[in-house]
């Protein structure tokens, strides 16, 4: 089975990449990193004035009217530019919290484990029906993620599929923006005279790093067409693996200048190491899965 993008995803994939680029760009990503972290408001609602959040509502409702695989190549375009907030759980709200959908309003979610982002920037907490008294704040290693974690919830209670799934979205977006940056490193890179893309060991790290983007770019695309929660489990494990495993390899692709505060990769990887906490436990995936392949093979 062949999954791919129509001629109108291609194009909402393209607007959205331009709009990004003029929103929030290079610099206005250090700017970010660089001024603490908070939450840019202003850009909150531009995002929802160009119909991020309102993307799956009905156009009677006021949305966009599409859907699902629309979202996961708008999520793919907002990992890629690192695009900070609470951006699954306020594009979830849109339709059930007044204001999420045009950005007025911020909405976070309790995720996997009790882990909450953005939770003094947010208006609105969804998920966790003890709600978030005594939550705990965390020393973030992203510096554009603010956590707290609630105690006392069920580490084991997953969250919502959808949730899962525009979370491993981005999760593809980081790893192609690595994957992006380790093959522009190893092209203009020269050591002994000769461009570092040209030395085999390279070659084979920059071919890795494509391949498990590919792959999780199919999974990730096939579970939003079947919404499946087997299909997403999947995609949400090959999309971790893209995203931490593929900026761990483009650190190693530029070598000492990629462990620098100046570049961007080591704030891919933390924003994957995040992302894959969001999600729940790994190995409740894992075991997810292994218990459906049982039930099939008996």
């Amino acid at each position: 089975m062949r999954f791919r993008l129509t001629e109108d995803q291609v194009a909402l994939r393209a607007g959205v990449r331009e709009m990004l680029a003029r929103r929030f760009g290079p610099e206005r990503l250090r700017a970010a990193v660089d001024g603490g972290g908070g939450l840019d408001r202003r850009l909150w609602r531009e995002l929802g004035a160009a119909g991020f959040f309102s993307l799956c509502l009905p156009e009677a409702e006021g949305g966009v009217g599409l859907g699902v695989p629309e979202a996961v190549v708008v999520f793919e375009e907002a990992g890629r530019a690192l695009l900070p907030g609470p951006l699954v759980a306020t594009h979830l709200a849109a339709g059930r919290v007044p204001g999420a959908a045009t950005g007025e309003v911020v909405v976070t979610a309790v995720g996997g484990g009790g882990l909450v982002e953005w939770l003094d920037e947010a208006d609105v907490v969804t998920g966790g029906a003890a709600g978030v008294a005594g939550a705990v704040a965390l020393r973030s290693v992203d510096p554009l993620t603010p956590l707290h974690r609630v105690p006392g919830l069920d580490p084991s209670v997953p969250p919502d599929d959808l949730f899962v799934l525009l979370t491993a979205a981005e999760q593809l977006g980081t790893a192609v923006r690595t994957c992006e940056a380790a093959v522009q490193h190893a092209r203009t890179r020269e050591q002994f005279g000769r461009p570092i893309g040209s030395f085999q060991a390279v070659k084979h790290l920059c071919a890795e790093l494509l391949v498990r983007v590919e792959v999780a770019r199919v999974a990730v695309y096939a579970a939003a067409v079947t919404v499946d929660p087997v299909d997403i489990a999947a995609a949400r494990l090959l999309a971790d693996e893209a995203a931490v495993r593929g900026a761990r390899d483009s650190l190693q692709v530029h070598g000492g200048s990629g462990f620098t505060w100046e570049a961007d990769v080591h704030l891919c990887l933390k924003r994957a190491w995040v992302r894959a906490e969001r999600g729940g436990s790994i190995t409740e995936s894992e075991e997810f899965l292994a218990g459906e392949l049982l039930v099939e093979a008996g």
